[in-house]
């Protein structure tokens, strides 16, 4: 049998294991189950690959992430390594042989969801597996405490009563220690051996600024700081708009999010990892499973959900061990989003209730029945149908989808697409000769961005509903626009897909789910206080503030984070500069007011101070700041 290093390199490359790794594989030799708490880029997937290796038999491998399966088993496959997936959309003859294959075909590894686990089928067939490992991955998903709460994860511990024998390894980056807790407890893992490599990233230092004009701050901070980067923001179109106006400003990037094709996916990805371009925005799910070592920043331009996922995603850089930044930039606008976006869209018992029974009313599903039935659908049509609010509607989709109630695809690549085949200057002359095209035209223009560049997804129903043009109108004009060739138009209008995966039961169905909800509405709450905090606590060290809200203590500052840098930077003025300073703020808001950009502008001081001398004067009441971000002096 070759050595533990020798099957690393023969398969990764790498000469020698991370941190912990070599520990969670040992102890999986010695046939004892681990749970192993390993940050972002610490190589979970070798801590169960490898040891299955080593032995006959098949590791079952649990994630609630398909794009990150599909990743591993690709990448799995590549490497002349029998592995196999259990997707969303395979009818029950390809499972009958995708299981099949498992049992007689010598695969070393079967990637399946929760979900999926719970069919009898599978549940059958891995009886008459000889299963050697257990990997669970992503394994705060089991506690109701954990940031990505899926309770279908609960029902995973049947495992070790399908396979009794087989060794179980719960992997996690970001688990805190009630977290740890609930898994040991929800998959029966009380003698596991608890291996937990440190959270502390020391080439890794965390910015936060609060800043009114973050598209300034943002292109500042990215002139300073070359190579590869990636930026967070939360929606396609931010995505489209904030690559426009870094590239103005000759800042090379390119756009990743849902609704583009899965062609454009896989181009606008190898170029970024190519380094074709430096930049990549993108919404959050970009980055997972993807291994680029050489990622020098990672920027979250809006407030995430939770200090889990801003870590796990900041994690994302630095992971060749040079020094990386992580940059977060917000303002009290985004702080006000934060609350609406997570917290006011939240579901009740009773929306849930009425979205479930509408959307069995919708496909006209008899009670009873349903189960394993797919569906195809436009989902602001079903919400205007029923009038429901849309984000309180979607996020009810998302958690019937965790709760294994059903399964959720977004259909984006079934969309309408539209691109603009003129130039932005003659579509405006166009619509000025034309302007019973003006409506919907400018409506879109306003509502998605990057027109000009490449075919945009575009919703039908919700330009109906901004233009007060129903759909009929709005696809007659979009054809008369195709044939004049002002447009290009591919006319599509399913953008959703839904599988019921249990009968219909109405409040049967829903009833268990109710503290769930309950729960994860408190569980939202206390981690937007937390991210909350972490902004606006500048006096301790933001390596130091992270590390502690994972359970750990360290005595030192990192020294380089933006708390840090700030007071090394104020010990090297003195009152004096401080005061000279001051002067030369008063004496620029004597003659206009004037935003922190246009001080910094002037004044040839670095940001920090100029921010800190600001502060100070605003808690001396020197000077006030309007709701427009200007300061003036108090009268």
């Amino acid at each position: 049998m070759e050595s533990h290093k020798k099957i690393l390199e023969k398969y990764w490359g790498f000469s020698s294991f991370k941190p912990a790794q070599e520990a969670v594989i040992n102890t999986l030799e010695n046939n004892k189950d681990v749970i192993a708490l390993l940050p972002t880029g610490g190589g979970k997937s070798i801590c169960f690959q490898l040891p299955t290796l080593l032995k006959p038999g098949i590791c079952i491998v649990i994630s609630p992430l398909i794009a990150l399966m599909q990743d591993q088993v690709e990448a799995l496959q590549k490497k002349g390594i029998k592995a196999l997936m259990l997707g969303g959309k395979i009818n029950f003859q390809e499972l009958d042989q995708l299981l099949d294959n498992c049992i007689y075909g010598n695969y070393k590894f079967l990637y399946l969801s929760p979900e999926r686990l719970q069919q009898e089928i599978v549940q059958q067939r891995i009886l008459q597996m000889n299963v050697s490992h257990i990997a669970i991955d992503e394994a705060h998903c089991i506690s109701e405490w954990g940031h990505d709460f899926r309770p279908a994860y609960h029902n995973i511990k049947l495992l070790k009563e399908l396979a009794p024998e087989a060794k179980t390894i719960a992997l996690t980056a970001t688990a805190t220690k009630k977290v740890v807790a609930d898994i040991q407890d929800k998959l029966s893992l009380e003698n596991a051996e608890i291996i937990k490599h440190s959270f502390q990233r020391k080439n890794l230092q965390f910015f936060t600024y609060k800043k009114e004009d973050k598209q300034y701050a943002l292109i500042r901070f990215l002139k300073k700081n070359k190579g590869s980067g990636i930026i967070y923001v939360r929606s396609r179109k931010a995505t489209t708009d904030l690559k426009r106006v870094l590239q103005q400003n000759q800042i090379e990037a390119e756009a990743y999010h849902g609704g583009l094709t899965s062609k454009e996916k896989k181009k606008h990805l190898q170029n970024w990892l190519n380094n074709s371009y430096p930049i990549m925005v993108a919404t959050t799910a970009f980055g997972m499973g993807i291994d680029k070592a050489n990622v020098r920043t990672i920027v979250h331009y809006q407030i995430p959900e939770s200090l889990e996922s801003y870590f796990q995603e900041a994690g994302r850089a630095g992971r060749d061990g040079l020094a990386a930044k992580a940059f977060l930039l917000y303002n009290d606008a985004d702080i006000i989003r934060l609350e609406n976006q997570f917290l006011k869209i939240l579901p009740t018992p009773e929306n849930v209730k009425y979205v479930y029974k509408k959307l069995n009313s919708y496909f006209t599903i008899a009670y009873g029945e349903g189960q394993e039935e797919r569906f195809n659908f436009n989902f602001l049509a079903f919400c205007n149908t029923y009038n429901l609010p849309t984000s309180t509607t979607y996020q009810v989709l998302q958690l019937l989808d965790r709760a294994g109630i059903l399964n959720l695809t977004q259909e984006y690549h079934k969309q309408t697409e539209v691109q603009f085949l003129v130039s932005d200057k003659h579509l405006h002359y166009f619509l000025d000769q034309n302007p019973h095209y003006a409506l919907p035209v400018r409506t879109l223009l306003r509502m998605y961005g990057g027109f000009f560049d490449h075919k945009i997804q575009v919703n039908l129903v919700l330009l109906s509903k901004k233009t007060q043009l129903n759909t009929d109108k709005i696809i007659h004009l979009l054809k008369e626009l195709h044939q004049k060739e002002v447009i290009s138009l591919e006319l599509r209008d399913q953008d959703t897909s839904i599988q019921f995966l249990v009968p219909r039961e109405d409040h049967i169905t829903i009833n268990p789910l109710i503290p769930y909800i309950k729960q994860q509405f408190k569980n939202k709450q206390e981690k937007i206080k937390a991210v909350l905090q972490y902004l606006e606590n500048n006096e301790v060290c933001k390596n130091k503030q992270l590390l502690a809200y994972f359970g750990e203590t360290i005595a030192e500052k990192c020294g380089k984070c933006s708390v840090c840098l700030a007071e090394k930077m104020k010990q090297k003025f003195s009152k004096k500069e401080l005061n000279n300073i001051y002067q030369e703020i008063k004496a620029i808001l004597e003659k206009n007011d004037a935003t922190t950009k246009n001080l910094i502008d002037q004044l040839n001081y670095p940001d920090e101070i100029i921010v800190h001398v600001l502060r100070k004067m605003l808690d001396q009441e020197k000077i006030k700041v309007s709701p427009n971000n200007t300061y003036s002096l108090s009268s």
